[in-house]
């Protein structure tokens, strides 16, 4: 029996550019939690000269077949063709010439323009589909055709070198390509969520997905991390040549729809996924199971047992476990400065040692708790939410300097609070410690879980030892930041004060005025009273310059 189509609450990412709004509808529609991140944009080509050449090609009968990769690309030469002033002649010489579709789009779009379609390739529309289709259709003829293929985003030298060594000769004509989002940092959190284990689904619908990941990655030196991140989530593609580039890079999905579609993957991954996700949480639990469970056993049997050299090697190995723990996670928070980064590793570690499907990592400034590290991406609340001491189970937690661990129902408890915009307040199961500094509360770490989880006493206890362990770290690092911010307040009023000054002596006005009229140019500009006056200080900068330029020319003269 085929299983219900829902993803049950789990968190799903999808990568899809041109149709995110179709995509996060269906997630949504299949009971998912959506989480879509452009990973791609289409831009024109810099020069249309090698599509205008094969227009100018085809209406001179050079071609004897035309390959059609995609329904956009025929559009886009129509356009190239009525920019030139050539449209008419163009679709007559493309009604004349044999032409080879991919698949249904490109048919569409041809038949749109009542252009006949000799040979179309069937699903699941590769290359190899694409060859094949040519060969039936032409046989031994296609030795000595000209055949011009248009290309989609990215060049597929498979198919080209294919249709090399049938074809008499083969001309590429690309039309339009892909290129990175202009804002990478979405596509950054969507790797570091993929990395930490903040999403539970991924589909990919095209293989230039698949490049421009890896690519983003490679710049942050975490393709490794990703790699390992997709191995533990389950990994759809769209079909065979999404499949190939994600096995080119390391990562076997775990499943294909029945049909190319997005439909067809969206509902066919509702199926599946639940399984998938459950398969590998269990295969991860029992793998971080083996990594804790040195910390269970701390010193040797006996001084005599060691003197007399009985221990086996496996117990000196779980004798070292306490000392291995304590260097990862110093080493850790100490390998940065940055307040966020530090706060970042440590939800790196806590989330690699202790499974959960959430991790927040709250700090104490002034008299709330801000939200400051997360492993899931949130970034409209991390740095603006804040909790007030005693409210929630994180500030019960933060007020009584005692851990709370919730085995499910957690938001039946009385002391829970709920966050409209954080999805997590939904899950079942949450064990939240305080973060602690001399006896001195200054943060909150809570984990959280999906479904109903019995925290052990040593997990526990674990999470209650790091939060020891990190206070002082963390205390430290968000002083830092605070003065960091205070001297950065200090230096944009310092300039403020310049820029002021100059007003007042240039437009002849009172500092008051002066102030009000860099107000206005703020609001207007939409920028910051900073950038305001930096602007005013590089003007001065300038007319001084140039004046000192005019009195070197004037004083030569002399």
């Amino acid at each position: 029996m085929m299983a219900p189509a829902s993803f049950d609450g789990l968190r799903v990412l999808s990568l899809e550019a041109r149709r995110s709004n179709e995509m996060t509808k269906l997630i949504r529609t299949y009971g998912g939690e959506p989480f879509v991140v452009p990973a791609m944009r289409e831009i024109p080509l810099e020069s249309n000269r090698l599509a205008v050449d094969f227009i100018e090609k085809l209406i001179g009968g050079h071609f004897d077949l035309v390959i059609f990769l995609t329904g956009v690309g025929v559009r886009a030469l129509v356009s190239i063709a009525e920019s030139k002033g050539r449209s008419r002649e163009f679709l007559e010489a493309l009604r004349k010439v044999p032409v080879a579709a991919r698949g249904s789009k490109p048919v569409s779009a041809l038949k749109e323009l009542e252009v006949p379609v000799a040979a179309v390739a069937p699903e699941p529309n590769t290359w190899r589909e694409v060859v094949s289709s040519v060969e039936a259709k032409f046989g031994e003829s296609l030795s000595g055709f000209r055949v011009a293929v248009q290309e989609y985003g990215t060049s597929n030298p498979e198919l080209l070198e294919a249709l090399a060594a049938k074809a008499g000769e083969v001309t590429k004509v690309p039309v339009y390509q892909w290129a990175l989002p202009e804002d990478l940092q979405p596509l950054r959190e969507a790797i570091l969520s993929i990395v930490s284990g903040g999403v539970d689904v991924v589909l990919f619908t095209t293989g230039v997905q698949v490049v421009h990941l890896f690519q983003v990655a490679e710049q942050m030196e975490s393709a490794d991390d990703l790699r390992a991140g997709l191995r533990s989530v389950a990994v759809a593609s769209v079909g065979p040549s999404t499949t190939e580039e994600l096995v080119q890079h390391g990562i076997s999905p775990d499943f294909e729809p029945t049909h190319p579609k997005m439909g067809f993957l969206v509902n066919e991954a509702a199926q599946q996924a639940g399984r998938l996700v459950e398969e590998k949480k269990s295969r991860r639990m029992r793998s971080l199971s083996a990594r804790q469970s040195g910390l269970r056993v701390a010193v040797p049997r006996s001084a005599d047992a060691v003197a007399a050299g009985t221990e086996k090697s496996s117990e000196n190995a779980a004798a070292m476990a306490p000392i291995d723990f304590l260097h990862e996670i110093t080493s850790r928070i100490a390998s940065s400065d940055s307040f966020h980064k530090v706060l970042g590793r440590i939800v790196d570690f806590v989330t690699t040692v202790i499974p959960c499907d959430s991790c927040f990592i709250y700090v104490l400034e002034e008299d709330k708790l801000l939200l400051r590290a997360s492993k899931n991406p949130h970034a409209d609340v991390v740095d603006q939410l804040g909790i007030r001491l005693g409210q929630g189970i994180t500030g019960w937690v933060a007020e009584h300097r005692e851990p709370v661990a919730i085995a499910s129902n957690a938001s039946e408890d009385p002391r829970f609070k709920l966050f409209k915009n954080l999805p997590e307040d939904r899950f079942e199961a949450i064990l939240s410690t305080p973060i602690l500094c001399a006896s001195k509360v200054v943060g909150v770490i809570n984990l959280q879980h999906r479904l109903s989880y019995q925290h052990t006493t040593n997990e526990v206890r674990l999470l209650s030892t790091i939060g020891y362990l990190v206070g002082a770290e963390v205390e430290r690092a968000r002083l830092e930041n605070e003065n960091a911010q205070l001297a950065g307040r200090l230096e944009a009023r310092k300039a403020v004060e310049r820029a002021k000054g100059i007003l007042q002596r240039d437009m002849r006005v009172g500092e008051e005025e002066a102030y009000r009229m860099m107000q206005r140019e703020s609001r207007q500009r939409r920028k910051s009273m900073l950038e305001i006056a930096e602007a005013i200080l590089l003007g001065e900068e300038i007319r001084k310059g140039q004046m000192v330029a005019e009195q070197k020319t004037a004083s030569s003269q002399e």
